[in-house]
């Protein structure tokens, strides 16, 4: 079909759209004109010379990052939308696309940059007509924007090597509006990949491609991106939501002070912005809703990333980052009614540092109820985590965890605070020590960290009691070089609970976590979901209302791991890979706060030996039916599990169940260790040591 031809039917389009866009398949109507206009709008919307880099999140919950796929030899992205007819009549051609290309290293994607299409309705309607490949949903349309996107079935074809876009057109000449071929005469999105693969210049279509208008509603107001006031709309969001972090003594690499500041780092706030970096806040906004949410708001998103794109103009009107000089603060909560100094350490230059397990001597002479803790560490770089537990006697070597109660406190790369709920604690009682967990890591030259423990108390006696445990699996094994391999945890609950947060914590090669509750009846609902992990923005996550965990409910943590040579991260993508204690290692760990509902502490419980009595079936029952398969053990533990499990498995049903599995237990010895922090010689159990007056960390 000739261009002349092409156009003529996209303007009678308007009046009879011959086949328009529709949401369920049905006849078009008058109202759905929009959809097929004038086919000259594609050619006015021009592509950038490369394209950025992005992170969007799928259909199906998973983070696709651009410049991960850089050692891919294409990379395919084609528009997407729900209710298109084109889209939906492509699908078939598409999977032959991708099957054509698996084992030549040509990646796949779709896009998806309606406002109107919830992520949940893509997958409804992906998974009705068979689409497997990734959708990026696209909500801030910034992508879609970029690339020059104006209709869905667009296909850009992609250059890793300069990232440049290699073609952009249709697939093919089979579909048209109104009309579709047996068979396509010009195949010019396989021969564009073809010249990619070869190292050739691909031909352009001669035809424009016939898929439903995507509205972009920021591209009509593009003139007016140059008119976004520096002083009015971007300084106090800047403010609002970056300047804590980058100010003077902050955690930034830089000080928002001023205008200048801000421009010269102006396109590495565009990219920081457009992967999800920053703000560094991982939790998916659209899985629930959390009262410490860091996100960018959408408006704020396109506000930022628009005025940059506009050239970052200063406009009129005063700085209102240059009118104070802002310092962080020592302490960010205020004055600390007590400091803990952990024992200093030097951590060398190179080589690996095994745990270290000092203590503290507590100066309280009475107890205290903790509503608030902050965890300064002066060596960022070179301190992996420091977790702490409250000892009723000094210890004379090593603070062991297993003697460790109650936890006052805690930091991981990025954390923060951690604040009780209104009217909840821990209790510390007078006395006794506090032992310490630290993961030193050697960062290039030698360095003397001098952690403290900021620690704020309730002035009377709280009514609630705040506890800890974790959902924790020392079994893993990542296989070599797998780029997205499963593992599963999860821990029973006795007894009805409140969840209040939770903390996925894991190494260089995890890629993704959530966390779901599964209730009783079997029913599963997903909590937290955190499409990509970052290793250096470890954080709780405080629900904006508590959790109701009935009595018999399971909370279930799922973990992805990159092990692959992708993985930018990845120390070593030949290795296979178990649970250990340092970060080219890999764990599983995701701790939680909670309080049990019927405690007070007027009336405190001991609930501790039934939360951790199903923790090894936690571990090891990853199709979580209450029984442990042989297929399902893995690692030490399986091992050593494995050699026994005909003598285990009593009833001969295949299966080793809860009063089996705690034979085995019993056989092995047992043993209650701090949360899995440490590596197990035998296959016990990982358990929190907790405390009866506040619970563990």
């Amino acid at each position: 079909m000739s261009i002349a031809r092409f156009s003529v039917l996209g303007a009678l389009a308007s009046a009879s759209l011959l086949y328009g866009c529709t949401s369920d398949g049905a006849a078009p109507n008058a109202l759905q004109n929009a959809s097929v206009a004038s086919t000259t709008e594609t050619a006015t919307v021009a592509m950038p010379a490369t394209v950025d880099n992005f992170m969007l999140v799928d259909q199906n919950m998973e983070a696709h990052e651009l410049y991960r796929l850089a050692d891919a030899k294409a990379v395919v992205i084609i528009t997407h939308g729900n209710g298109c007819p084109i889209v939906r009549n492509m699908g078939p051609s598409l999977k032959t696309l991708e099957a054509a290309y698996a084992g030549k290293g040509v990646e796949f994607l779709m896009l998806n940059s309606n406002l109107q299409d919830s992520r949940e309705a893509v997958a409804k309607e992906a998974k009705e007509f068979g689409v497997t490949m990734p959708i990026l949903m696209d909500p801030h349309q910034l992508v879609g924007e970029s690339l020059g996107v104006t209709r869905t079935a667009e296909i850009f074809v992609i250059d890793p090597k300069t990232w440049k876009v290699a073609y952009r057109g249709p697939l093919d000449d089979r579909l048209d509006y109104g009309t579709q071929k047996a068979k396509a005469t010009h195949t010019w999105g396989s021969d564009a990949i073809e010249a990619v693969l070869a190292g050739r210049m691909a031909m352009a279509a001669n035809r424009a491609s016939p898929g439903c208008l995507v509205d972009f509603p920021e591209r009509a107001k593009q003139a007016m991106h140059t008119k976004i006031s520096y002083a009015k709309q971007v300084a106090p969001i800047l403010e609002a939501n970056c300047v804590a972090c980058h100010q003077e003594g902050g955690i930034g690499p830089f000080a928002m002070t001023n205008y200048d500041m801000v421009k010269g780092f102006s396109p590495m706030i565009r990219e920081v912005i457009r992967t999800d970096r920053m703000p560094p806040y991982n939790a998916d906004p659209h899985t629930n809703k959390f009262s410490d949410n860091k996100n960018l708001t959408a408006a704020e998103v396109k506000t930022l990333v628009h005025w940059i794109e506009a050239g970052s103009p200063r406009g009129e009107g005063a700085d209102p980052l240059a009118a104070k000089r802002r310092v962080a603060e020592e302490w960010p909560l205020g004055k600390p009614d007590l400091i803990l100094n952990v024992p200093s350490y030097t951590i060398p230059a190179s080589g690996v540092v095994d745990y270290q397990r000092p203590h503290i001597v507590n100066p309280l002479t009475e107890g205290k109820w903790i509503r608030a803790s902050t965890v300064k560490v002066s060596q960022r770089q070179g301190v992996h985590h420091l977790l702490t537990g409250y000892m009723k006697d000094i210890p004379k070597g090593a603070a062991n965890e297993s003697r460790w109660g109650s936890s006052v406190g805690g930091y991981a790369v990025g954390s923060e605070s951690e604040i009780a709920p209104k009217n909840a604690g821990t209790y510390l009682p007078p006395g006794g020590a506090i032992g310490v967990q630290a993961h030193y890591t050697p960062f290039g030259k030698e360095a003397t960290d001098k952690s403290q423990i900021a620690l704020y108390f309730h002035d009377k006696k709280p009514e609630l009691v705040m506890r800890n445990s974790v959902i924790v699996d020392n079994s893993i094994v990542l296989p070599p070089g797998e780029a997205r391999h499963k593992e599963v945890a999860y821990v029973e609950f006795p007894k009805d609970a409140l969840l209040y947060s939770a903390f996925p914590h894991a190494h260089y090669r995890a890629y993704s976590s959530d966390l779901w509750i599964q209730y009783p009846d079997g029913k599963k609902k997903m909590l937290l979901s955190l499409p990509r992990y970052d290793f250096n923005w470890q954080r709780h996550y405080t629900f904006a209302e508590p959790v109701k965990i009935p009595a018999g409910s399971k909370l279930i943590a799922h973990y992805v791991y990159d092990n692959s040579k992708r993985n930018p991260a990845n120390p070593d993508p030949t290795k296979q890979i178990v649970w250990g204690d340092q970060s080219w290692e890999e764990m599983l760990y995701t701790a939680i706060r909670f309080r049990w509902t019927d405690e007070t502490s007027n009336s405190q419980v001991d609930y501790e030996q039934a939360l951790n009595s199903g923790r090894m079936m936690g571990m090891l029952d990853d199709n979580i039916d209450n029984k442990v398969q042989k297929a399902e053990l893995k690692g030490q533990m399986g091992d050593a599990l494995g050699k026994y499990f005909t003598v285990l498995d009593k009833n001969n049903d295949g299966g080793i169940d809860k009063v089996e599995l705690a034979v085995a237990q019993a056989m092995m010895g047992g043993g209650r260790r701090r949360g899995g922090d440490t590596a197990q010689a035998a296959p016990a159990p990982a358990a929190p040591a907790a405390g009866k007056a506040g619970g563990g960390r």
